[in-house]
């Protein structure tokens, strides 16, 4: 184990092991605001509070790549709407062959006698899904929609 100095200034502890090796770090956290995410992590199953931390540092990072408008995203276009709407149906057909080179894939359900839900999984750069996504959500008949972006590439 060899010790280091941080980008502070501070010592910290580097574990060989993994690639990279892993950093021991020391957070000070109010009292409540700690048994609130001791909560919330065990409701999720986490084994400890680094396993809860380092996918908060990874979400953060892939959100942070994936708002860059030309980086390369997976995204998923969740909609709900009435197929009773005139024309709707056809509408979201045709703008999805409109797309096709990034759309990849469709999932549709018959949520009850009016509804369905149609779930999209689109590939591309960040602006281009997005752009997609808000004309989709935004078609007359419509009544929900919601676009989940990620980082296509390496997850930190």
């Amino acid at each position: 184990m060899e010790a280091r100095r941080d980008r502070r200034g501070g010592r910290g502890r580097k574990h060989a092991g993994k690639a990279g090796g892993l950093s021991r770090i020391g957070v000070a956290i109010d009292t409540e605001l700690l048994e609130k995410f001791d909560r919330l992590i065990r409701r999720r199953g986490y084994g400890n509070r680094s396993e809860a931390f380092r996918d908060l540092i990874r979400a953060e990072l892939v959100e942070e790549a994936a708002d860059s408008p030309g980086s390369e995203v997976v995204g998923t276009v969740t909609l709900v709407y009435d197929h009773n709407v005139r024309l709707l149906n056809e509408k979201l057909v045709d703008l999805q062959h409109e797309h096709y080179n990034h759309i990849l894939s469709s999932l549709h359900v018959h949520l009850d006698h009016d509804h369905c839900l149609e779930v999209l999984v689109l590939r591309g750069a960040s602006r281009m899904v997005r752009q997609i996504a808000d004309v989709l959500i935004a078609t007359k008949g419509v009544k929900l929609g919601r676009l989940t972006i990620t980082a296509a590439g390496a997850i930190p």
